[in-house]
């Protein structure tokens, strides 16, 4: 009787399409996410950046960091060419180059991009400050040690990917119910379509739908976060019909909201749960393809996969424990790897949407506001698709109408005074049309959707109304 007799149990030769779409998918993002810092990043974080990196790296926190910055010197061109170069290594593995190799291939590929990604969202501060940074930095990793097509599928890296569907859905169902009345009472879908971050082209039409429909939503959420997670764990087919739950529900918030890749890899992840079996039944042509897998599973590999998953186990303890604590942390890091995280999403629901709006001053004394590309800003304008690239700049203005912290703002005040290039090329329209305006303002409006009738009668999206000036008229001294 051979090792790979003794090590059969470890090999999950029925879960190659799980294999195919986790390993692709976490990649897609992971491509979609260099490529924003790719275009982003400088402007933001840059050495002219609004909140610059070489300045953050002198703090004594920054050199504890796993980041690349603690040896080499950080300049914007090591950026592009980090963040480039991991959106090569991803597209590769979305191709499948690396599966074609031995085992080892694609997990050379996944940690290295797991350490590249960790040396963009480490220094990326407050614009980096969300919770699916931490979830691609974790997903990357544990995706890595899923092998290539010359091996079974690891049943433990499997089991790790479930584990981190679970934190990732019961711990944002347990942060609804501890942290805001709305969800208790089901009202919480009340305002959420309307006052989310950043609204797609479907979230007024989510809005205006009638109010027990809204809370059948708020219902149905709970149950898929708080109940369905515990059945990922289950024997199949039970494991693939929760999962299926979770792919549900996850689409919806891709169809009604724009949260970056939050609901995209999450559709990705609880491909962990689906077995070959469950796949062919709902797509018979795909049969060929589940069949197909190879079902051996060498003892080195099996070594790796299992000290692998006593890793996560023993990094699962704070995050297990964050779970059942009343004071429950939502998107935590317990360690500075970002390895098996806290997760949760909208623990409390605002339901009032304030918009700063940034205007500046022409030479004929008229007031020309400045239009981002994702938020809400001429209430004319239908809200666009952008998940699941990330508008960081946008999101940190909807944070900002929040009363969240200014100090980069103020210095983006003083970018658009200089009318700087790189800055204004985050914008979706600037009136001056790279040009100095003599001075630049923030006013503060109340939106809100327009009723089917106020959208017929006046054309508009959104109705507004003038709250407070932010920042008086603010110019550049001399």
């Amino acid at each position: 009787m051979g090792l790979d007799t003794w090590t059969s149990w470890a090999g999950a030769a029925d879960y190659d399409v799980a294999r195919f779409v986790l390993q692709r998918g976490v990649a897609a993002i992971a491509c979609l996410a260099f490529v924003s810092a790719a275009l982003q990043f400088p402007a933001l974080l840059g050495e002219r950046g609004l909140l610059p990196v070489p300045r953050f790296m002198e703090r004594p926190f920054a050199r504890t960091l796993p980041v690349v910055w603690r040896w080499v010197r950080y300049t914007d061109a090591r950026l592009r060419t980090l963040a480039v170069g991991g959106a090569v290594l991803a597209f590769a593995v979305v191709v499948g180059v690396p599966q074609l190799g031995p085992a080892w291939v694609p997990t050379v590929c996944f940690l290295l991009l797991w350490l590249a990604y960790l040396s963009i969202s480490d220094v990326g501060q407050t614009f980096y400050a969300f919770g699916w940074e931490s979830l691609l930095v974790e997903s990357l990793f544990t995706v890595a040690f899923l092998g290539s097509d010359r091996v079974a599928p690891p049943i433990v890296v499997l089991i790790a990917l479930r584990w981190l569907v679970f934190r990732l859905e019961f711990g944002a169902g347990m942060i609804k119910m501890r942290g805001d009345r709305s969800w208790r009472d089901l009202t919480a879908l009340y305002y959420h379509h309307e006052t989310q971050p950043m609204p797609n082209p479907v979230s007024r039409t989510a809005h205006l739908l009638p109010r027990p429909v809204h809370r059948f939503e708020t219902a149905a959420s709970h149950v898929v976060q708080l109940v369905v997670p515990f059945l990922l764990f289950a024997p199949q087919p039970v494991a693939s019909v929760a999962a299926a739950l979770v792919l549900v529900t996850q689409l919806w918030l891709v169809v009604s909201g724009n949260f970056a890749w939050l609901n995209w890899i999450t559709l990705v992840l609880a491909f962990a749960a689906v077995d070959d079996r469950s796949v062919t039944a709902v797509l018979p042509f795909l049969a060929p393809v589940a069949d197909a897998g190879p079902t051996a599973t060498p003892p080195w590999f099996v070594v790796l996969t299992v000290l692998v998953g006593l890793l996560l186990l023993w990094l699962s303890v704070p995050a297990a424990r964050n779970l059942v604590s009343r004071r429950q942390l939502m998107n935590a890091s317990f360690n500075r790897w970002h390895l098996v995280n806290a997760y949760g999403a909208f623990g409390s629901v605002t339901q009032q949407r304030d918009e700063v709006i940034v205007e500046g001053l022409d030479e004929d004394g008229e007031w020309r506001a400045y239009e981002f590309r994702g938020k809400p800003g001429d209430p004319r304008r239908r809200p666009g698709q952008f998940a699941p690239y990330h508008l960081r700049l946008d999101w940190l203005m909807w944070f900002l109408a929040l009363g969240m912290e200014e100090r980069w703002f103020r210095v983006f005040v003083v970018r658009l005074l200089e009318a700087d290039a790189p800055t204004l090329r985050l914008l979706r329209h600037d009136p001056f049309a790279g040009g100095r305006p003599l001075a630049v303002r923030a006013r503060v409006f109340r939106y809100r959707f327009a009723t089917r009738e106020e959208r017929r009668r006046t054309g508009m999206y959104w109705i507004r109304q003038e709250r407070y000036t932010m920042l008086p008229p603010t110019s550049l001294p001399g």
